[in-house]
């Protein structure tokens, strides 16, 4: 047992194979105590460590079942939080790095979404009027702000479900921190485009006039992926014209163009679905982070299916890929010498009402 943690800087010359190795041999030694949780965008020399994988739905159910001692998440900040908030008191979360965050989750704060709040609320009467409904892909801390004011969490997999939960309790959504996903959601309950207007954080009153603001039906945070916001629709009409055949298949991250353009548009745990029970000799262009689509690329090769990636440049979820196998080895290695290095804690005065907010969810997804 060390009484100190083992220091990084003694893991950051080592090799990728010696990694492994190592990885490998702490796992061993750990038996139990530590599962790992990986999601599906994660770089595939750590993606082959995982004992569960999913998109955020699936992963945040499979944390609240596992046992283990330790939680280790292969993600990124918000998804470790949810592994906290998910599992039990005497279980605990690990991020193996703690610069593996969101920028897509960065758009929006506690700060600036209560002072929408307020804003919003020198208009109408807010808590009357309004269901705040954060994605999944959010701070704990904004994940509290819906449970405490009636709201809820949805993740790209169930956001349909939860839109026609949240305008049951009052008829508008403010949605955040992704308006992609929320204008996509939007739209497939059939409302209109003038009826959904962008809040813009940085300007006052979202830079909507009270008659913008009461005509509404989604209010949409002014944030995107910066991994999906790459895919566009000359992609996917040049794809088109040289596979007429072809099948596209696009995240609701993406924008409205790309999703409208598409054949099938889904989560991630969707898209893989989607193609693993396709056709044999079917060809597809997917619209989503370019770890998940080289892994689906060469697991359906056998049964003859072409998967492509839709953007012509490389697009990384580059945070997530901060988690890399000598960040692994590293934090297996300090768990099996009984150091916890990295644990997430959603701070106390947050759980009570960011766990309603996501029981509200699971509840009805």
């Amino acid at each position: 047992m060390h009484n100190v943690p083992i220091p990084f800087s003694q893991f950051n010359s080592l090799s990728d194979a010696d990694c492994q190795e190592r990885i490998r041999a702490a796992r061993a030694k750990l038996g139990k105590k530590a599962v790992i949780l990986c999601h599906h965008y994660q770089r595939a020399d750590v993606y082959q460590h995982a004992d569960l994988t999913g998109d955020s739905l699936k992963l945040a159910k499979l944390a609240a079942q596992t046992d283990a001692e330790y939680v280790v998440f292969c993600g990124v900040h918000f998804m470790a939080e949810v592994a906290d908030l998910m599992t039990a008191p005497q279980q605990t979360a690990i991020l193996p790095d703690l610069a593996a965050g969101c920028s897509m989750a960065d758009m929006a704060n506690l700060a600036k979404v209560e002072r929408c709040w307020r804003e919003l609320s020198s208009v109408l009467p807010a808590e009357q009027e309004v269901t705040p409904v954060t994605y999944i892909n959010s701070a704990a801390d904004l994940k509290a702000f819906c449970g405490e004011h009636g709201g809820i969490v949805c993740t790209s997999s169930n956001a349909g479900t939860i839109a026609q939960w949240a305008f049951a309790q009052r008829p508008k959504i403010l949605f955040f921190p992704d308006q992609h996903l929320g204008r996509w959601t939007g739209h497939k309950l059939g409302i209109a485009m003038d009826e959904m207007v962008v809040w813009d954080p940085d300007l006052e009153m979202g830079g909507l006039t009270p008659e913008q603001i009461r005509k509404a039906r989604i209010l949409l945070w002014k944030g995107h992926c910066s991994v999906h916001q790459m895919f566009q629709k000359p992609q996917i009409d040049a794809f088109r014209a040289k596979y007429p055949e072809g099948k596209v298949i696009a995240h609701p991250e993406c924008n409205f163009a790309v999703c409208a353009a598409a054949d099938y548009v889904g989560s991630t745990e969707h898209i893989v679905k989607t193609i693993k029970e396709s056709e044999p000799g079917t060809r597809w262009l997917v619209g989503t982070e370019l770890n998940l689509v080289d892994r689906l690329a060469k697991e359906v090769l056998p049964q003859n299916k072409i998967v492509q990636f839709m953007a012509t440049t490389v697009c990384m979820c580059s945070t997530m890929q901060r988690i890399d196998p000598q960040h692994l080895a590293w934090t297996l290695e300090n768990l099996a010498a009984g150091q916890v290095v990295n644990p997430i804690r959603v701070p106390a005065h947050e759980v009570a009402n960011a766990r309603l907010a996501l029981d509200r969810m699971l509840e009805i997804s």
